[in-house]
């Protein structure tokens, strides 16, 4: 059994051990320019000594790939400049950090840049997105032609360049949770009747050459990839999500990718099959009850050797020396929802360590 405090080898780098801090929005950047800010500067480096990798929140790779208020960006020099202030003050630390890039797709509306949302067909969204004058519906999204999804992905090609060039270890392609990459595997969303929709084969294309091209361009061990099989998030619907990331993960076996990250929402079964298809690294971010210590739910899967790594993430949040409170199984600190989105240091730097 792989313990999950042994150390691991992530593309490049080995971490010293299996406990990763998963990405999470929590909208503290620059509202104006999608800049990375002083507070997120601390946030992070708070948690780099304890996780052994920090996966951030979706950063958008184009303006019009942002979905919701004061994200951050990595489409201009402004915002490299800005990220780089938290790269250098993570590795100082002694962290090792992951830029997850992340198109939202038709999630968003056009008040928050001035651009009508993209997909990959005109299907309109459930649910709001929060823009600086309050909550609105989703705005009918415009389907992306040939032309657009190529310059699509040479946005990611872009970005992750820019994640370089800013000083991260490498990025996580974020193809999960209803988002623009996920959006084209879906039944629901991918309405398309070209290369890009209709069969298992044509609604992976895109997923699988946006990796490709990422791999190509910044090399693949420094690339993940997240995936979230049998959500319904946003109004995802996949008829067969054993089929569908079977060939998804097929088709990109032969790169030495630096992980593939799932998120496990639909149960323990279709894990196991996923850890049967990808023959590299899997890092788990695992369902389990919020009345369960995160301990449990770490030992849960190193003992079911079902993954190399775990990721965690209102854990993360809430604790900045969450390794250390695993170790000793507790206690630990409760995230309060209140300030998961947006506001000052309360509920984002003000947590406490362990004495």
């Amino acid at each position: 059994m792989t313990a999950p405090f042994e150390p691991l080898t992530i593309g490049e780098t080995q971490v010293p051990h299996r406990i990763f801090m998963s990405p999470m929005t929590r909208n503290r950047a620059t509202a104006e320019d999608g800049l990375a800010t002083e507070a997120m500067v601390d946030y992070y480096v708070q948690r780099a000594g304890a996780a052994a990798l920090i996966i951030t929140e979706g950063t958008q790779p184009s303006r019009v790939g942002q979905g919701y208020n004061a994200t951050p960006g990595l489409h201009s020099d402004e915002q490299v400049d800005a990220w780089r202030t938290v790269t250098d003050a993570v590795h100082a630390a002694g962290g090792t950090i992951f830029a997850q890039i992340m198109h939202s797709g038709r999630i968003g509306h056009r008040d928050l840049t001035g651009l009508v949302p993209v997909a990959p067909s005109a299907v309109r969204a459930p649910g709001v997105t929060y823009t600086a004058e309050g909550p609105k519906e989703h705005d009918v999204p415009r389907e992306l032609t040939e032309e657009e999804i190529l310059e699509t992905i040479a946005d990611h090609v872009a970005a992750a360049r820019n994640a370089i060039a800013a000083g991260f270890d490498g990025v996580e392609l974020h193809s999960a949770s209803g988002y623009l990459l996920h959006q084209f595997l879906s039944d629901s969303v991918n309405l398309r009747t070209d290369r890009w929709g209709g069969s298992t084969e044509n609604r992976i294309r895109f997923v699988v050459e946006t990796v490709r091209a990422v791999a190509e361009a910044i090399g693949a061990r420094r690339v993940g990839l997240r995936i979230s099989p049998g959500i319904t998030d946003q109004g995802i619907v996949e008829n067969d999500p054993v089929e569908l990331y079977t060939a998804l993960l097929t088709a990109l076996s032969d790169l030495p990718l630096a992980y593939v990250h799932t998120r496990e929402q639909a149960g323990r079964d279709l894990t196991r099959k996923l850890r049967a298809t990808w023959p590299g690294t899997l890092v788990l971010n695992p369902q389990y009850d919020d009345e369960r210590p995160p301990h449990e739910a770490v030992d849960d899967v190193f003992t079911e050797g079902i993954a190399d790594a775990v990721t965690l993430g209102r854990a993360f949040l809430a604790n900045p020396d969450l390794v250390t409170r695993i170790k000793a199984q507790g206690p630990y600190n409760t995230p309060d929802p209140a300030s998961y989105y947006g506001g000052d240091e309360r509920g984002y730097t003000d947590y406490p360590v362990l004495a």
